[in-house]
Formats: C-alpha cells, structure tokens, sequence
C-alpha cells in the first residue's frame, strides 16, 4: 500500500484534511520508544487504497520539540511514496522554508496552501502556477473548512501516487538525512516568494491581537472569557437551565417515573427491579447522571474549548501564561493541557504528551488530578455556589491557592529545570459555525463513548455493593474522617461516587444540595474536598498507562490527604462567625 504523510506546522489544517480524506478509518498508536501519537487512516483515491498518516506539527526537520524528532524519524526512517505539506497561504513565506527542507532531502511533495478563504479576505495574492513552475512541484489551493480543494488535491494524489510513482518508484533516489541551513532556507524562500506572493490589506484583527498579549489587556480578556465562557455558557447555562430541562423534566417528571412504573408492573424480581430503577439504577442513576447531567455541562464546554481553539486564542493564552506557569516550574505549553483538564482530565493527561520533558508531564498529571476540575464537575459547584457567592469567591481562592502551592512545591522537589518555551502563534480568526460544531460534537461522541459504558458499569458495581452490605461498610469507614471535616454522613456516598467519576459525585452533591440535606458552610468544605479529591477511575487508569503505576500511586496518596487536611481546615475556618 501506498503511503501519504502529511506534514504541516501546528494550527494549519492538517487534521481537517486527514478527516476528508479518511473519514472514520482512522487508528492510533504511539511512535516507538516516544508517548507521541501517530495517526493512521485509509483513503480510496480514485478507487485505490492509500495510507494517510498524520503527523505531529513541525516548524522545521531540525527537531525543537519530541513531535519535531518523531516527524523527522518517521519520515527517514519509513521515507513515504509522497508528502503533502500544509501551509497557511497567509503565512507562506513563514512556511517554505520546511517547504524547502523537504525537497532538498529527496521527498516527492505537493504544497497546499490551506486557508485561502482567510487569505482572499485580506486581498493575499499568490500566483500558483508560477510558484509551481519555480519549485518544481504541484501547488494548490484550498480551504478545508469550506471543503475546497479536497477534489483537486485528490486527483493529484492519483497522479502522483497510484500512477506515475507506481513505475517511477525504482528510479528514485534515496531519501537523503536532512541538511541544510535554516537562513539559507529562509533567504531562498523569500527570493522564490519575489512576485510570487502578493500581500493583501493589513488583518483587520491586528488591534485584537495586542490586546490578547498585552500584560494587562490579555489579563483583562482573559477574564472577561473565562467569565462569558465557563460561567455564564457553562456555569449558568449548561449546569444551570440545560440541567433543569434534561435532569429536572425529562428525566425527574417523566423517564424515571415511567421506568419505575414499568418495572413494578412486568418484572417480578426485585433485584432486577433494583438494578434498572432502584437507587443506584442504570435507568435511575447511571443514564440520568450521563445525559441529564453530564451532556448538557460536557457539550457547553466542549463548545466554548471549540471556539478557543479555532480563534487561536489558546496558544496566546500559553503565550500569556508562561511567566506565571514559571512559579510551578512549566512553561507556557502546559496551559493547553491544564486548559483541557477541564473539559475533560482522562484526555488532558493524554494531552501531556505534548510537554517536553518527563519532569513537566508528572507536575501537569498531579495538578489534573488535585485541582482542576472536569467540565461537568466544575458546572455543578459553580451551580451549587452561585445561591452563595462569597462561597463561590472563596472556592476558587482555594482551588487555585492549592494549585499554586502544590506546583511551586513539586517545582522545588523535582529534579530538572523548566523547558524553554516554543509556540508558534497562528493568526487570530473567527471561528466557522460549521467547524465548531464538527469538533464539538466529534469530542462529545469520544466522551460519551468512554463514558456511558463507565456509568453503566458504576451502577451494577454501586448495586452489587449495596446488595451484598459492602456499600454500607466502605460508608462507615468514610464517617470518622467526614467528621474531621464537619460533614454529615450523608455524604458518604458521594466521596464514593466522586472516585468512580468526578461528575458522579458533583451529580451526588447537587442532589443532596437541592434536598437542603448540607449547610452553607458544610457546602463549601464538601466543594472544596470533592475538587480536589481523587481522580475518577478512567483519568486513573490513564495516569497509570502514561506515568507508571508507582508515580500515579505517590499521586493518588498524595491528592487523597492533601483533599483531607484542606477539607479539616476550611472547616474549622468557616466555624468564624466572619465567615
């Protein structure tokens, strides 16, 4: 079989075009000896099968970054039948210089020049066929997002790969280990690009863009989004009225009545009764949480990370957070991981694999696991404590007071030092409605493939420990210790539920908070404690794959009596009358 690997700088369009070409066939896996993911997929190119592999993004064949070093590995070790590298036509004299690096060390390539929409709105000229002429390749343009150029490219693809290489393949030379210079690729791209590459209008956005990376302004926006898109969109409209639709009515007054009455009337077993609409129901509990609770508050957020990511606003955000992530020894790239970990922390800590070294990766794991909650998790308290907002104010002083503490803490106790910081900043535009919704919901279909069967699985577990006493065991163990708190046995249960998912035990919480079952003060220690108690079992289980079972255990003792001592302290605090 033939193979196509395509290679592009981060943010140019790369993923987009493998899902046009592969569309679900589609397999993943790690790059030997690296946690770096390949993925792989076939094409049918005018009714022949192609592999398409995705690769990493790279600036340049002169690795920077473990993605750089596996990209060039890849492609010399297994030297493919052809490269489409991905520009954004905006950027191009940026970009050619890779351009450049690919042709002098042998590679068969076609340059695609992605985003011209963007680049026709700015009036960016690019003369294609002279460009072609003076490269001595194929160059095309296209705008994924629109699906432009998937047609033209393909043909191409078939010219180049499935017929002409098919008899030319044993002519070739072999590919050559990567040379050259990098000024001298730069100088000779920009006397290639000499009346080749026109510029346009100056980007509307300019104003915007200095704005986002003053100290101050970026300060200021940043605020102003975590504020429109976690609390309002999130907090206030996924947690707040979207749950009260699907968990409230659909679910309260209509589902789970009819499922009870259904069960009391054709099934005679009351165990099996139990354990469709009991307590701990599939029905009752399990489906209930997933998509009354948890689909509303995951969908919101995955939403809002949609349109980050398309904006560009995440690698400035990482921009802006590398002086502060400095006090806990990471660098600006470690905020799109911790970013992510509240959507979701099972992939965030799967994201971690885009952190340099193995130092970065184990404090990014550990303050996923302590401090950052998932989307449906923080949708909840933010829900729960926006009735008390001094409550909600001194939630988040907490949390992000741990966070700080812990990461300058393992920052001192680690060995080595912080990794340089790199990122290359893609223009700012606006998000396509088309292209957030596809994301949106591609994300959405992965959560919820991961986690119906872990809720439905939680269920039959919290059924058969009720059904056989353990449940009401492992709640007595749990008393002496919520006592140090100043809780109520009452919420046993949801520190039980909070470790088989942390959306499981916010879901507890915000049941026994709407039956006026805990104060205010008793609100806030359980908040604060469920944040940053341990993580739920799949975030675990990817702990386990990507760290090793002995550091994520150290991890998990460490979460389990720090969640403890802070829950024993803002107990006796909030014991102030002040308070």
């Amino acid at each position: 079989m033939k193979t196509v690997v395509l290679v592009g700088n981060p943010n140019v369009g790369k993923s987009a075009l493998f899902y046009h070409l592969t569309r679900k066939y589609v397999t993943v896996s790690n790059y030997p000896g690296t946690t770096v993911e390949i993925f792989r997929g076939t094409a049918n190119i005018n009714g022949k099968v192609v592999e398409i592999v995705d690769t990493p993004g790279m600036y340049s064949l002169t690795p920077v970054t473990e993605e750089e070093a596996v990209t060039g590995r890849l492609l010399l070790e297994t030297p493919p039948d052809l490269v489409i590298h991905i520009v954004d036509a905006k950027n191009l004299p940026r970009m050619l210089p890779l351009t450049l690096e690919l042709l002098k060390s042998g590679f068969p390539v076609i340059l695609v020049l992605n985003m011209m929409d963007e680049a026709e709105k700015l009036r960016v000229r690019i003369l294609h066929k002279e460009l072609s002429r003076r490269l001595g390749i194929p160059v095309l343009g296209a705008a994924f997002a629109e699906g432009r150029g998937i047609a033209l490219l393909k043909k191409e693809i078939n010219s180049m790969v499935c017929t002409r290489l098919g008899t030319e393949k044993k002519k070739r030379n072999r590919v050559s280990a990567f040379t050259g210079n990098s000024l001298e690729n730069h100088r000779e791209a920009g006397k290639i690009l000499d009346g080749v590459f026109l510029k346009g209008t100056p980007d509307s956005l300019k104003g915007l863009e200095k704005l986002v990376l003053h100290p101050v302004g970026g300060l200021m926006s940043m605020a102003l989004i975590l504020y429109v898109g976690l609390y309002l969109i999130v907090g206030r409209f996924g947690a707040g009225y979207l749950v009260d639709v699907l968990e409230g009515t659909l679910f309260g007054q209509l589902l789970v009545p009819l499922m009870e009455r259904w069960t009391d009337m054709y099934i005679p077993w009351l165990a099996l009764r139990q354990l469709l609409a009991g307590d701990f129901g599939i029905m009752t509990l399990g489906l209930r949480y997933a998509f009354g609770i948890i689909l509303p508050i995951v969908g919101t957020y995955f939403f809002v990370f949609a349109i980050l990511e398309d904006s560009g606003y995440l690698p400035r955000l990482a921009f802006l957070a590398d002086g502060w992530m400095e006090k806990v020894g990471l660098n600006g790239r470690a905020v799109i991981p911790l970013t992510l970990g509240f959507g979701c922390g099972t992939m965030a800590v799967l994201v971690t694999r885009t952190l340099e070294s193995s130092r970065e990766r184990i404090i990014v794991t550990f303050l996923l696991a302590l401090a950052i909650p998932c989307s449906a998790q923080l949708g909840l308290i933010m829900a729960i404590l926006a009735s008390e907002p001094r409550y909600l104010f001194y939630w988040i002083c907490i949390v992000g007071t741990v966070f700080l503490i812990m990461g300058a803490l393992l920052n001192i106790l680690l060995p080595g030092k912080r990794a340089p910081f790199f990122m290359e900043l893609p223009p700012l535009r606006l998000p396509t409605i088309a292209a957030v919704t596809q994301k949106t919901l591609a994300r959405m279909r992965w959560y919820f493939a991961e986690i119906i069967p872990v809720f439905i699985l939680v269920s039959i577990l919290l059924w058969l420990l009720g059904a056989t006493g353990l449940l009401d065991v492992l709640s007595v163990k749990l008393t002496p210790v919520l006592q140090l708190m100043g809780l109520p046995p009452s919420l046993n249960m949801v520190f039980l539920y909070g470790f088989f998912r942390r959306d499981y035990g916010a879901a507890g919480l915000y049941d026994l908070y709407r039956s006026g079952t805990v104060s205010g003060g008793q609100l806030l220690v359980a908040a604060v404690v469920l944040t940053l108690f341990l993580p739920c079992l799949a975030q675990l289980a990817v702990m386990i794959r990507e760290r090793g079972l002995a550091v994520s255990a150290v991890i998990v003792a460490a979460v389990a009596m720090i969640a403890v001592i802070a829950g024993i302290v803002i107990n006796m605090l909030v014991s102030w009358p002040q308070l």
